[in-house]
């Protein structure tokens, strides 16, 4: 908006702003797609609909000529003919597209001006503003109308009561609180009929650096603005303050906009009173303030004008049982939006149907636990319809979709909806055109084939299917859609060739069909029409290759990439050629494609800027690529290829590096802290890395993954745990390490309170450590993985492993959300994990020189699932607590000193699939049933002369009884002792209780003994009529 009409009639005596096309002041509202600074955004979060269908001003009312002297042209092609204005005649023409006529005016009004004297023109003047559009507008404080004097100062007593930062309000000053910003009065009455307070920066700041919410409290003075038809303060912070209940009293307002301006409590019931409300949105409601309010909805039955109607984020609960009939009370809604309302029912039924106008349905996010309910179908004027992340909605797609024929976008996604696709898609063909734009079935459960019908959808821009159980082919009718911008098929059962009616889709922009099962070859065919495509990702994470790029190597694609996945699928032998005029690459993954020998140079030479660059799993060599530009939070992951040489450095701005399974040489750089100042992440094992761990790796505060495994690194570890608090995963196994563990691993820092206090693994196995474990490293309560196997290490296990709350306690995703590739010796076997790593709890001490008993604190790790003592000089029993570890998979105790029996409380051990005691001096039978029936080796006892029983074939001699260690017998002694003493109290007071009352109290005696006489008299009775009724039938 130009400055003259920012302070056009900012005081009765200013003198009006000339520009050169003349004066200016614009009447209505703007133009749909235009803005200004007080109507801002104020549709933005409602799509592209038209601004006038939820407009509070009708046609017919006098609210229609209302000016805002912040606001922008109007669009209401009207004529307006107005005469007299101060000395001077103008007539403003129509807005029929041609500048022509106007021009004529223009220059007519000017040679007119030009005869008139300066003091006669400064009290109005009309003139026209040219341009795209022609706009009526008009310079005249007679046209602004004189502010309200009570409803001025309403206002000034409103604008008391807020706090405004950033001074948004300062232009209420003066008389005229009609020129106010966001403040529109009507011309002909001069009463306020709108305030526009929404907040034009909704990310709390301005483009000053101010913080440009409004706060504070909405005074009840804004009730003296009795003609206020739109009331809109949006986005601003009013920091849990309740919904003023004066609201309700504002009679004429047709539209009331409170989104996410932080109001909290209880919806005040009577907003219901406002019968002429048009558009209500409440939505992004506060409850970080108090506790969560569960509101009931039963008042919005009386808003029956309501066309649109947002209570987004607001807990209904309360109306959960009755909320569709309240709804459908409302026979002029268009748009209802109830996402995250914490609702639980979905009706199936209606008795009738009252939303026959509803264009606009959305209820995502609740927790719907129900099917597809049928009232939708009758919905005929439907255009959007999302039920989104529900997660417990199922059913089928049906085919009466079909009756909705309108219908432009329907979102299902994250829910648990089964079948096929094939009759919905059946029912849409019956419409004459239909209108889909956008499927979204991303997690379901969705099974069966892609039919050929979907080609008959020609408006589909956007189809999101991943996530489902999708079987079979592409069918070919898919490049029949020629509108198609997004389609989504990764992570589902799908397999065979790609089809080359692909090749049709020019308006492709994301192609995501990652983790299928295809097949084929690829050519040119497939890709030369995808002018459009900007994203393309295919294949899955697996060495087997069965999909080939068949593509020449001057062959210039028609698309600019951004993003390009490909994996294990043949692009090789040579680095891609087709990527040569791709310069808009952001992110580029290319994994098990088979391709060998260096990058080339015209690649380096694209002047690209990378988030991402992954090559691994291929057979490059020759020069790393670290000369590329890397854009902030960039990855690198060049792992199992052929590089050789010093390990090189990389952009600054890299926060992951992945050069795991080369072939690099040489020291870790001393200066890898300066060099890459903000890694997370670092993995350069499997190489042949040199020389000691520098110091410097203490200053790269930001680590939280060290993987330096499997190198031939020396020397002790550096004590520089104090700086690099958020490490969770620490790998220095194989190498040639030595010393001793330092106490500082483990260490509490007051400036911390605990040094890597988040660290979940811990691996420094297969080195030459010496000495005792450090009881500090008990202090890492996190860890779900402790190896310290093949070292030295010797002295006794140290008992506060037991206080590990990580080896008690299961990791979920939500709690910990992290993936990792990592060896870890179970189940007699090494096994890598990946995407499952957070779920492994591992204790492996194996392989040194600890001695003494097995701590029993050992067995409050109740969810160990591995738990190797191995290969030591262990002594004493294993204890018969040992039943305790019900989720152990793999018991290893090979090759020590202990003595005893084997446990029978290991018999309860359900998991237990991996057991090696052998080699100990074990005496006693075996333990039989539940797991022990299932471990058949006999190895898994051998060196055990004195052990007898299955599966060894030592047979125990008949009389023997099973086994049981002292405790054992002791404690059977104990409960042997007690059963008597509980008996013997329990006669006593039983026989004394009834006994002891009846020698004690002569009315019980003699009330007991007629009690008895009286029942055997009935006992004698019974048989003396028995008796002769047998002598009757004799």
């Amino acid at each position: 908006m130009d400055s003259s009409s920012q302070v056009f009639g900012a005081a009765e005596e200013e003198e009006c702003q000339s520009s050169e096309s003349g004066w200016t002041m614009y009447i209505g509202s703007p133009l749909p797609g235009e803005e200004d600074d007080a109507d801002h955004g104020e549709y933005e979060d409602f799509g592209e609909e038209n601004q006038d269908e939820y407009d509070d001003h009708d046609e017919n009312s006098d609210d229609s000529m209302a000016s805002d002297a912040s606001s922008g042209p109007s669009h209401r092609e009207q004529s307006w003919e107005i005469k007299k204005v101060g000395r001077h005649e103008a007539k403003v023409v129509r807005n029929y597209g041609s500048n022509y006529k106007a021009k004529k005016e223009v220059k007519k009004n000017r040679l007119e001006n030009k005869k008139e004297k300066k003091d006669e023109a400064e009290k109005g003047t009309t003139c026209l503003v040219q341009g795209s559009k022609i706009i009526t507008s008009i310079c005249s404080e007679n046209l602004v109308g004189k502010c309200n004097e009570t409803e001025r100062n309403s206002l000034v007593k409103f604008k008391e009561s807020l706090t405004d930062p950033s001074g948004r309000l300062s232009s209420w000053t003066g008389e005229s609180c009609c020129t106010w910003k966001g403040v529109s009065c009507d011309i002909k009455t001069g009463h306020v009929v709108k305030l526009n307070l929404r907040n034009p920066f909704p990310g709390s700041v301005d483009g000053n650096g101010l913080v440009s919410e409004l706060g504070g409290m909405v005074s009840p003075s804004i009730i003296n603005l009795q003609d206020l038809s739109h009331l809109d303060l949006s986005m601003n912070n009013f920091q849990g303050s309740p919904i003023p209940e004066f609201l309700g009293s504002l009679a004429k307002l047709r539209y009331l906009n409170l989104s996410g301006a932080s109001f909290a409590g209880t919806i005040p019931t009577n907003i219901g009173n406002l019968s002429r409300l048009h558009y209500l949105d409440l939505s992004s409601y506060s409850d970080k303030f108090d506790e969560p309010v569960k509101n009931d909805i039963r008042w919005l039955s009386g808003l029956t004008s309501l066309r649109y109607l947002n209570l987004g984020g607001l807990d209904i609960s309360r109306g959960s049982s009755h909320w569709l009939q309240t709804i459908n009370m409302l026979p002029s809604l268009l748009e209802l939006h109830l996402p995250q309302c914490q609702l639980l029912n979905l009706p199936n039924s209606l008795p009738f149907v009252n939303l026959t106008s509803l264009s606009v349905l959305d209820l995502s996010n609740n927790d719907f636990k129900s099917t597809l309910p049928n009232w939708l179908f009758n919905l005929t004027s439907l255009a959007e319809l999302d039920l989104s992340s529900n997660y417990g909605l199922g059913g089928q797609l049906s085919r009466y979709f079909g009756n909705l024929c309108k219908l432009k976008m329907l979102n299902l996604k994250n829910n648990i909806i089964t079948g096929t696709i094939i009759e919905f898609i059946s029912g849409l063909s019956n419409c004459t055109n239909t209108s889909l734009e956008t499927l979204d079935m991303t997690h379901n459960q969705l099974t069966g084939n892609i039919p050929n019908s979907v080609g008959f959808l020609k408006n589909l821009r956007h189809l999101r299917l991943r996530e489902n159980s999708i079987t079979g082919s592409i069918p070919q009718t898919i490049g029949d859609l020629s509108s198609l911008e997004e389609l989504y098929l990764s992570d589902n059962q799908m397999s065979g060739a790609i089809p080359e009616s692909f090749g049709k889709l020019s308006a492709l922009v994301f192609l995501d069909m990652y983790d299928n099962s295809w097949e084929g070859i690829i050519t040119e065919a497939h890709l030369m029409n995808l002018s459009s495509l900007k994203e393309i990702s295919i294949g899955k994470f697996s060495s087997n290759i069965s999909v080939v790029f068949n593509i020449r190597s001057n062959w210039i694609p028609p698309f600019k990439l951004r993003f390009v996945k490909i994996q294990s699928c043949q692009l090789g032998p040579n680095f891609p050629t087709w990527l040569k005029n791709q310069n808009e690459l952001t992110t580029l993954v290319i994994n098990y494609a088979r391709i060998s020998g260096p990058i080339p140079e015209w690649f380096l030479k694209l002047g690209l800027h990378l988030d991402e660059l992954d090559l691994a799993y291929n057979n490059l060599n020759g020069k790393p690529p670290n000369s590329l530009q890397f854009n902030m939070g960039s990855n690198v992951d060049l792992s199992s290829n052929r590089y050789k040489g010093p390990l090189p450095l990389w952009s600054s701005n890299l926060t992951t590096l992945y050069l795991r399974d080369n072939s690099f040489s040489g020291p870790i750089p001393l200066n890898i802290d300066i060099e890459l100042p903000f890694l997370t992440d670092l993995d350069i094992s499997r190489n042949s890395l040199t020389g000691s761990i520098p110091l410097s790796i203490g200053n790269m505060t930001n680590l939280t993954t060290l993987v330096i495994s499997n190198n031939l690194l020396s020397g002790a570890i550096p004590t520089f745990w104090y700086n690099v608090p958020y490490l969770y995963i620490v790998d220095m196994s194989n190498n040639s390490l030595a010393g001793e563990i330092p106490r500082s691993i483990g260490s509490l820092p007051a400036w911390i309170g605990q040094s890597m206090s988040q660290l979940l693994i811990l691996r420094i196995r297969n080195n030459s450590f010496t000495g005792n474990v450090p009881s500090q490293i008990c202090s890492l309560f996190s860890l779900h993985i402790l190896d310290l196997s093949k070292n030295s290490l010797s002295g006794i296990i140290p008992t506060c492993l037991g206080n590990l709350s990580g080896f008690k306690t299961e990791l979920k995703p939500a709690d910990i959300a992290y993936e990792g590739r990592l060896q870890v010796v179970a189940k007699g076997r090494i096994l890598q994990y990946q995407s499952t790593l957070y779920l492994v709890n591992s204790l492996d001490l194996s392989n040194n020189k600890f001695s003494g008993k097995i701590p029993l604190e050992l067995m409050s790790l109740v969810n160990l699932w591995t738990l190797n003592l191995s290969m030591n000089h262990l002594t004493g029993l294993i204890p018969e607590s040992i039943g305790r570890l019900e989720r152990i998979e793999t018991l290893d105790f090979s090759i020590n000193n202990l003595t005893g029996p084997v446990p029978q409380s290991m018999a309860a051990l359900t998991f237990l699939n991996h057991l090696n005691v052998s080699y100990n001096n074990l005496s006693g039978r075996i333990p039989t049933g539940n797991q022990f029936q299932t471990l058949t080796d006999p190895s898994i006892y051998e060196g055990n002369v004195a052990l007898c029983g299955f599966p060894l074939p030592t047979q125990c001699e008949n009389n023997e009884n099973p086994p049981s260690s002292g405790d054992k017998d002791d404690e059977d002694d104990l409960e042997k002792l007690w059963f008597f003493v509980v008996v013997g109290l329990g006669f006593f007071l039983g026989f004394w209780g009834v006994c002891g009352s009846l020698i004690l109290k002569k009315k019980w005696r003699d009330a007991y003994f007629y009690f008895l006489l009286g029942i055997k008299d009935m006992i004698l009775d019974s048989l003396n009529k028995c008796a002769f009724a047998i002598m009757r039938k004799a």
